[in-house]
Order: structure tokens, then C-alpha cells, then sequence
């Protein structure tokens, strides 16, 4: 359990903050750049959450389970597997979350029409932003890839297809909540030649 009675505690003052091991790192490290990054493509689907409309609900619930598991993706990239034990068993993201996201797109994907041009973001407002988060997921998502290649640093590879398929179901759900795709602004290429 959680328990946040102070809010500040001065320990980031000078730059640094602390992993869920102990250890500090510059906040400027690409581990809590990564980790900064989910916790900013959170932010950006509850604002489309509070954009979504009523006959949304299906999206809304499943961008709700979305935003506790990107706290769970957040804690384990703040948990670095350095092959040392630790002291309690560290939250990953798990096969089954990223399960779970393959079937909610094949669920929203079964009622749109094939796209034959690619989609620039409108429509409605919910619509947009969930392709605000959708970029904001992929920025994520190049992090995490950039950290998972560094020298000593390790990803959790259920880590990085979860964060590979939200980018994907975000796509999809703009297109579900954009009257199941009939007010998608679609791309015309090379149209103002």
C-alpha cells in the first residue's frame, strides 16, 4: 500500500531522484525520462477520458484499466532488473496485460471499416485526444526502446509490447469513438500539391 503524507521531501532538490531500489539517478536519466513519459501518456488519456462522450463508455472503461496499468508499467521501469535480488518482488507488466490489450483491439477493431489512407487526427474532440496520447504513447515507447539497448540496462520485454499495443488500441479506440470511423478526417496524399 501507498501512503503519501508529505508531498515534497526536498531529496530532488539538487537533481536527482531515487528508484524503487534506493539508488538515485540524474532526473535527466533516460530510465526516468522513460518513466516520466508513461506517466505523461496517463495524463494525456484522462484528458481524453473527460472528452469521450457518453456512448463511450466501452472505451472509458477500458482507458481506465489502461491508466492503472501504465502506474504498474511506471513502478517497473522504477524497479531496474539488475539480476541482484531485491528485498520484495518488483510490479512488471505482465503477458496477460498485453493480452488483454491485443483482444480490447480486435474488439474495437471487429466493428470499423478497413482503412484504405491513413487518419490525421479530428473528428471529435475526443477523438483527438486520444491521438494526442497515442504520440505521447509512442515518445513513451522510443525511450523505453533507446533504454532497453543501452549498455547495462534492462527492460522487461512484456514492458515494451504493452507500450507497442496502447499506441495501437489508442489508434483504434480514436477511430471507434469517431462515429465508429464515418467522421475520421482521412489523409489525401499530395493534395495540396
Amino acid at each position: 500500500m501507498v501512503v503519501l503524507n508529505k508531498i515534497y521531501t526536498r531529496t530532488g532538490d539538487k537533481g536527482t531522484t531515487a528508484l524503487g531500489t534506493g539508488q538515485r539517478l540524474a532526473k535527466y536519466h533516460l530510465r526516468i525520462a522513460s518513466y516520466g513519459t508513461v506517466d505523461e501518456a496517463s495524463s494525456a488519456i484522462g484528458m481524453a477520458r473527460v472528452h469521450l462522450e457518453a456512448s463511450d463508455g466501452k472505451v472509458d472503461d477500458m482507458l481506465a484499466r489502461i491508466q492503472s496499468d501504465l502506474f504498474d508499467l511506471g513502478a517497473d521501469l522504477c524497479t531496474p532488473d539488475t539480476g541482484e535480488p531485491l528485498e520484495f518482488e518488483p510490479l512488471r507488466i505482465s503477458d496477460r496485460q498485453v493480452q488483454r490489450l491485443e483482444s480490447e483491439i480486435d474488439l474495437l477493431n471487429s466493428e470499423l471499416e478497413p482503412l484504405r489512407t491513413f487518419v490525421l487526427p479530428g473528428g471529435k474532440p475526443g477523438a483527438v485526444a486520444l491521438h494526442v496520447a497515442r504520440t505521447v504513447c509512442r515518445r513513451a515507447e522510443r525511450l523505453m526502446v533507446e533504454l532497453s539497448e543501452t549498455e547495462g540496462e534492462i527492460v522487461n520485454e512484456a514492458a515494451l509490447r504493452y507500450i507497442n499495443r496502447l499506441s495501437d488500441l489508442l489508434f483504434v479506440a480514436s477511430r471507434y469513438v469517431n462515429n465508429l470511423g464515418e467522421t475520421d478526417i482521412l489523409w489525401s496524399p499530395g493534395e495540396n500539391h
